[in-house]
């Protein structure tokens, strides 16, 4: 695997993933202690306040080492509808390559407004000149998915899909250092759950300016840059936007960094920064 093509499936599969709540890991939380498993919600009720809104845009640079690999993009584009269902439509954009290795890749989610679980997912990946689409359709109320033409399979309740958890899910949630915390919601259930550690705070300077942050270490039964081996870190802005500031993972050949360039909030949101 390239360094980009690493970067493009960001935790392919990542369990990006939700339970609108998580306990510290030193319980090992699940979504339904009582249970030990996950349970449908079909009403889709519990109360979220996202950090993100409409309109929302965030340019970073991608390099592999010292060298520029690309650009990259995640936005909130619109609120859409599906299956009757008001939604969040948001998109990830990568574009670049090294030498011998180009790419045009891009994910997008349709994430219920009323509850946080993906409803549509789809990725167009276009990678030395080979293109590939794929659609998945996801249906919480009954805790399935559907990839392309092929037949349901069983999914996990309150799904979410690869573009949703680390640019917009782990936004929402209250993160303390020095916790861990699981997550058994990615749609295809073999992947769960999604480890993520809470290993400190640090104020950190990228093209868009100077943050302080709070740094996450994300985990993933996978072999990608998201594996314990890929020793991943993502940078969040230590406020109420919860916005990527930064992202590294080591590869075979070295170290993959995607930072922060230019941040233009949604309506009515503030990112903060600190000043120089």
């Amino acid at each position: 695997m390239t360094a980009l093509h690493g970067l493009i499936h960001l935790a392919l599969p990542v369990a990006l993933v939700v339970a609108v709540t998580a306990t510290p890991a030193s319980a090992t939380a699940r979504a339904d202690t009582s249970a030990g498993r996950n349970t449908p919600d079909p009403s889709c009720v519990t109360p979220y306040s996202p950090p993100f809104a409409v309109g929302e845009q965030l340019m970073y640079s991608v390099k592999f080492g010292i060298l520029k690999a690309g650009e990259g993009i995640v936005e909130v584009v619109r609120r859409d509808t599906v299956r009757g269902r008001e939604a969040y439509h948001t998109r990830f954009r990568v574009k670049g390559g090294i030498p011998m290795y180009r790419v045009d890749d891009v994910l997008e989610s349709w994430i219920d407004v009323d509850c946080f679980q993906s409803l549509r997912f789809t990725q167009r990946l276009e990678e030395r000149g080979r293109t590939r689409a794929r659609t998945f359709e996801m249906y919480p109320d009954r805790l399935t998915y559907q990839e392309n033409d092929k037949p349901e399979r069983a999914s996990a309740a309150r799904p979410l899909d690869d573009g949703s958890f680390f640019f917009f899910f782990v936004r929402t949630q209250e993160l303390v250092v020095g916790q861990t915390y699981e997550y058994a919601q990615y749609f295809k259930p073999d992947r769960n759950p999604v480890v993520v550690r809470v290993i400190g705070r640090e104020r950190i300077t990228v093209p868009a300016g100077t943050f302080e942050t709070i740094v996450l270490q994300p985990m993933i039964r996978t072999k990608g840059i998201f594996s314990e081996k890929g020793e991943a870190r993502i940078w969040l802005t230590d406020d109420a936007s919860r916005v990527m500031v930064k992202m590294t993972a080591k590869v075979a050949f070295g170290t993959l960094t995607m930072s922060l360039t230019s941040a233009r909030p949604g309506a009515d949101r503030v990112i903060a920064q600190v000043q120089r």
